[in-house]
């Protein structure tokens, strides 16, 4: 088996990589019927020589491999008929900017494996950069406090070599008092968490976040339960809440009265409300100042989410009074940030933590793919044909 691994090709450039040089060293030492080739991309976080000394050649037409892996989507123009094909297809929720992407997968008869369909037998996901959309995400909301009061300035996780230099800025910092909710308890929720107790802020239960003062920092993590209500004001139960989102109504509205800081990590169902209205901002009571959407649904659960922003540029200001886009950190402004590729300012970590599980659950199942219950599971399309698990598609693509 032939393995390639794919250049990045999407906009703004991603550099991250699917398996590291490390892991391909690795793989061919374990399996003596397995090759790796790398087509070269100057920007990658991990270098061509990087694989070259790993022992992995580098060959610009992969036409000759059996299975290419990638990161995101590789343009229609560029795949390969009748290949094996592992990618962020973004496909699977109907997504119309991908429409042409997937039936070119289906007319080039291809078989694509989406990385974020890849899951265990309870559906429960075995890979995906979640949880550091949640670190760098939570670290920009630590950058925001500082900029919008002037006390600090640390340096974003873009600038640092690894997650231990962007943490060790933590050392010494002052934070002003304040009170920061967290949506999700999920991969991002969890990778956020790790930053917040890096910096030593103090979780506090969301009854005590809405009821107290406190005379520093604090956090709490809301979770579905919190956030929606049944329309009697009764919790909503999870289940009947997932089948159906629409049927539940806002509960977040009493703690945009008290939050100075949003971090919202938790996935977001179109059919469900918004946390709040664009037209709430304007309100005495709203008292959220500043928000890192690290989901970056453009005008999804965070309204003023207006557009998605990039690494070099990751701020935009929300004027309270006209809810329109203008510079950030001025007094009257909200300030979002709504950087799309998170996972991208720490590329060699994150790249390091996907690799580990495509190297030791993924690539040995591809030797015997036919027979993988794993690899069938997540097939979107076989030889060009969808599955019976993704046949929810046909009507959106024919």
């Amino acid at each position: 088996m032939k393995i390639g691994i794919l250049r990045e090709y999407k906009s703004p450039e991603d550099i991250r990589v699917p398996l590291t040089p490390r892991h391909c060293k690795k793989l061919l030492e374990k399996f003596n019927d397995l090759e790796i080739v790398v087509e070269p991309y100057a920007k990658r976080c991990f270098k061509d020589e990087e694989y070259e000394q790993a022992g992995i050649q580098l060959q610009n037409d992969l036409s000759d491999c059996d299975v290419l892996l990638g990161v995101k989507e590789v343009p229609k123009e560029r795949l390969l008929n009748n290949k094996i094909y592992f990618f962020f297809s973004h496909t699977i929720k109907k997504q119309d900017y991908n429409l042409e992407l997937m039936r070119t997968l289906l007319r080039k008869k291809i078989t694509m494996i989406d990385h974020e369909t890849l899951v265990e037998d309870n559906n429960q996901r075995i890979i995906g950069f979640g949880r550091w959309a949640g670190i760098v995400g939570a670290h920009y909301a630590i950058l925001m406090i500082g900029k919008k009061h002037g006390l600090f300035n640390l340096k974003p996780a873009s600038q640092c070599v690894s997650l231990e230099e962007m943490l060790s800025q933590y050392n010494g910092l002052h934070l002003p008092n304040a009170k920061i909710a967290l949506t999700g308890k999920g991969r991002v929720g969890q990778g956020a968490v790790e930053v917040l107790q890096a910096a030593r802020i103090k979780e506090v239960s969301p009854q005590d976040y809405l009821e107290k003062e406190f005379s520093e920092t604090v956090y709490t993590v809301l979770d579905i339960e919190d956030l929606y209500k049944q329309p009697n004001g009764e919790p909503v139960n999870r289940q009947e809440f997932f089948a159906n989102p629409a049927s539940a109504v806002n509960g977040f509205t009493p703690f945009t009265k008290v939050t100075d800081v949003l971090i919202n990590g938790m996935f977001w169902d179109f059919r469900a409300v918004n946390l709040f209205e664009r037209d709430e901002i304007s309100s005495p009571n709203f008292n959220i100042k500043l928000i890192s959407d690290i989901t970056c649904d453009v005008e999804g659960s965070v309204p003023i989410t207006l557009r998605q922003t990039a690494i070099e540029n990751p701020y935009i200001g929300i004027n309270k009074t006209t809810g329109f886009e203008t510079k950030p950190f001025k007094p009257e402004t909200i300030d979002v940030m709504a950087v799309g590729n998170l996972p991208n300012e720490l590329p060699k970590d994150a790249s390091t933590d996907f690799g580990n599980v495509i190297a030791e659950k993924v690539v040995p199942e591809l030797f015997n793919i036919e027979n993988s219950e794993l690899l069938k599971r997540a097939m979107i399309c076989k030889n060009g044909e969808l599955t019976e698990r993704f046949n929810y598609l046909a009507n959106w693509v024919a």
